[in-house]
């Protein structure tokens, strides 16, 4: 990727790793111009903030609250990673669903 388009899009990408309202932010800011390497952290944010949403309300529920935590700091792992390759300017995939995430949310 060029380095002309992670300077532009980097900004975005670390606003969307910070809560589901900085990656709400960061899409409405990514809507014009459409920065790839933004797309790339707003899916992957898109895709952690839905599966905290599901572990949150229905994992734990289900589940138990023993096996929820595991998952939820499972998650902010995943969560830290991606807010490090944003800062690096690297577009690292969320382990175990980043390809998904890149997959199911490709219209964004």
């Amino acid at each position: 990727m060029k380095d002309q388009t992670i300077n532009e899009g980097k900004t975005i990408a670390i606003i969307s790793h910070i809560t589901i309202i900085g990656t709400v932010a960061a899409l409405i800011m990514n809507s014009n111009k459409k920065n790839s390497f933004a797309n790339f952290h707003i899916r992957q944010m898109i895709g952690l903030s839905l599966l905290g949403l599901l572990n949150q309300y229905v994992i734990r529920v289900y589940l138990g609250a023993n096996e929820g935590m595991i998952i939820a700091i499972a998650l902010f792992i995943f969560r830290v990673i991606g807010f490090l390759g944003a800062l690096k300017g690297e577009e690292k995939k969320i382990p175990l669903l980043g390809d998904q995430f890149q997959d199911w949310f490709k219209n964004i």
